[in-house]
């Protein structure tokens, strides 16, 4: 039986093996997934996590309960040898396995991009994954809990600071949902001034959200300004040792909340550890039609799409356009990926993946949005609900769709709910701490 193998479960991974269980018989064809987690992360609605207005889980995707025919790895792949079919993966447990293949779909995504800011690895959180958005969002709750009981001070203003670095699409949407979440809470702690909360949003370019025009970008930052923000424009962050965050502009601010949305980078896998074809970023060199290659030399058997492949974007007059990183194309290049897999080994023709963008829509909180196509904009609570449409139509499966409008329709009623469990990351601590007064009680 042939033997595909599917590195890294997001959106392209994801919508791929779905798209190939449905047009490949189970006796013909054996699909393997493999990825270190055992769900695919919608990450447009990471920021709506952030905020509490959509729950944790539901914004995952279990690969078990929607990959019925699909063999599950859990691990992460090491290296891939293509000219020899076979790749190592790590697993969670256990030692290293070598798997081999005869078709390859490389969609193993990109990573947060790093830079050597000393104490950014130490002190910051990213905001690619659930866990990082629940922890964000743990992390506010938690210091308002802790900024209640103490006098005003260094200490209080630390803990009521967060920073923000990265003005993009996942930087802007999560500081804007964590801002709309910080002002609900100043309701509801009568001990804090609003005053007292404050907001920095740190990008080294000279605008937010590449993705709208010039003009809209100004509207956005003079939106999160009037709400009380700070927005660094053309500035980066130099240092963040010890929890205080040195701007190049020479201003220091210490919070307890560093968030990194710095953009993406290479996945490592891709760019250094694999024999095929990668550009000068380190992602993979495709053909319109995703297979790996150019149209002179074409790689037999791979094929590759997502964050981790340079995709040529057909829908863009400009040569040597690349598709934008984003959920939309990824979704769209995993379905288009795996039809011409299963027309490639039918003998078929494949066709070449070809996108126009449906416009931009972001979320700027509870209330507040903004959408561009072209020449039409919309702003405001109409652009909000706009936001919310798509992403709720978009994201896989009607049960996910389903959960997610009821978390909704709650919230509208009753409002977010703001209760911290950070405590989960130490789940023993209360135990333990149950048997203190015993041991107190023998020594006395």
């Amino acid at each position: 039986m042939a033997r595909i193998v599917v590195v890294g479960g997001g959106y392209a991974g994801f919508t791929a093996a779905r798209e190939l269980e449905r047009r490949l018989r189970r006796d013909d064809v054996e699909v393997v997934l493999v990825d270190p987690r055992p769900y695919m992360t919608y990450q447009p609605f990471l920021p709506e996590v952030v905020a509490g207005s959509v729950e944790a889980r539901h914004s995952a995707v279990a690969h078990r309960r929607h990959l019925r025919r699909t063999r599950l790895v859990a691990g992460t792949v090491t290296r891939i040898v293509h000219a020899e079919r076979r790749l190592t993966v790590r697993p969670v447990d256990g030692p290293d396995l070598v798997l081999t293949y005869d078709t390859l779909v490389l969609t193993a995504g990109a990573v947060t991009r790093r830079v050597s800011v000393p104490g950014v690895a130490e002190h910051a959180i990213g905001m690619k994954h659930v866990e990082e958005a629940v922890a964000i969002r743990d992390r506010l709750l938690t210091a308002f809990d802790r900024a209640a009981t103490l006098p005003r001070g260094p200490e209080r203003e630390r803990l009521l600071t967060a920073v923000f670095v990265g003005g993009g699409f996942s930087g802007v949407e999560g500081f804007a949902e964590l801002l709309s979440l910080a002002h609900d809470l100043t309701r509801r702690y009568p001990e804090i001034d609003p005053a007292e909360v404050a907001f920095h949003l740190v990008e080294l370019s000279p605008r937010v959200l590449p993705e709208v025009t010039e003009a809209q970008g100004r509207w956005v930052v003079r939106t999160l300004t009037e709400r009380g923000a700070h927005v660094h424009l053309s500035t980066g962050v130099v240092s963040a040792v010890d929890g205080v965050v040195e701007l190049s502009t020479g201003e220091r601010i210490p919070t307890d909340l560093l968030v990194w949305t710095a953009g993406n980078a290479a996945n490592p896998v891709v760019a250094t550890h694999t024999d095929l074809p990668v550009d000068a970023r380190g992602y993979v060199v495709v053909r319109p039609d995703l297979r790996v290659g150019t149209d002179d030399e074409p790689v037999a058997d791979a094929w590759a799409a997502g964050d981790a492949a340079a995709v040529p974007d057909l829908a863009t007059p400009r040569p040597g356009a690349l598709a934008v990183p984003n959920a939309q194309h990824a979704v769209r290049q995993g379905r288009r990926l795996a039809r011409n897999v299963v027309a490639a080994r039918r003998g078929r023709p494949t066709r070449p993946y070809r996108h126009g963008s449906l416009g931009v829509v972001a979320t700027l909180g509870l209330g507040s949005g903004i959408f561009e196509y072209r020449r039409l904009v919309v702003r405001g609570r109409l652009a909000w609900l706009m936001h919310r449409g798509y992403h709720v139509l978009a994201i896989p499966t009607w049960e996910r769709k389903v959960r997610v409008l009821a978390v909704w329709l709650t919230a509208a009623v009753f409002g977010r709910d703001v209760v911290s469990l950070a405590s989960v990351a130490h789940p023993r601590d209360a135990f333990v701490a149950a048997g203190e007064p015993d041991r107190l009680t023998r020594a006395a």
